[in-house]
């Protein structure tokens, strides 16, 4: 990527295409997964009744919310953090709000669809989480925490749909962890985590 031109039309539509063609292919795969099985709608648990209610979306709602407090939290206290902070704001570059908003979105809808949706009907909770976390493996071990958050979000999210029987809750939990931290990734140049100042005995 050209990263003299990050804000010029043809790589903000050609990143914008990339999105979309990804997580359009996912969701796609999710009710061709599901019609192969005899029931199409990737969006309902097949063997658990739906149930739509406000508190679905607004479950959805307050687990994200707590998921980027703690990783506020982290990115404040903890070195670690931090540096993956910093590391994530490098590779993604600037982004404007059109294209955070449509990442969030189509990733929250694409990966739900898949994993929850299609996948964890089949496979079970453990495993279509674990396969998720999988994918959220970074080059090192220092992206370790971001794959065991990517896994406890799968089991959360997870839950909900089979309590639920339907996608809304899991939708709404991963789009707002996925827009308000990219906001904040990108937004925020966080720095090194400074050292605590020395003790002076005496």
């Amino acid at each position: 990527m050209d990263r003299d031109l990050p804000d010029s039309p043809e790589a903000g539509w050609s990143r914008s295409a990339l999105v979309l063609t990804l997580y359009g292919g996912l969701t796609l795969a999710a009710f061709v997964w599901r019609a192969a099985l005899g029931d199409p709608n990737a969006l309902l648990h097949p063997r658990v009744d739906a149930r739509f209610t406000p508190i679905a979306p607004l479950a959805g709602l307050a687990t994200g919310l707590a998921f980027v407090g703690l990783s506020r939290f982290a990115v404040v206290r903890l070195a670690w953090a931090r540096r993956l902070h910093g590391e994530f704001r490098a590779v993604l570059g600037p982004l404007d709000g059109r294209e955070i908003l449509l990442i969030a979105l189509a990733s929250s809808i694409g990966e739900e669809c898949f994993f929850r949706g299609a996948m964890l009907p089949t496979l079970g909770l453990a495993a279509s989480s674990a396969i998720f976390a999988l994918l959220h493996v970074g080059p090192g071990w220092r992206y370790l925490p971001w794959t065991a958050s990517a896994l406890v979000m799968g089991l959360i999210t997870g839950v909900a749909f089979e309590h639920f029987g339907e996608l809304s809750s899991p939708i709404v939990a991963h789009f707002t962890i996925n827009y308000l931290n990219l906001r904040h990734i990108v937004a925020t140049d966080v720095g090194p985590l400074a050292a605590a100042p020395a003790k002076h005995s005496g």
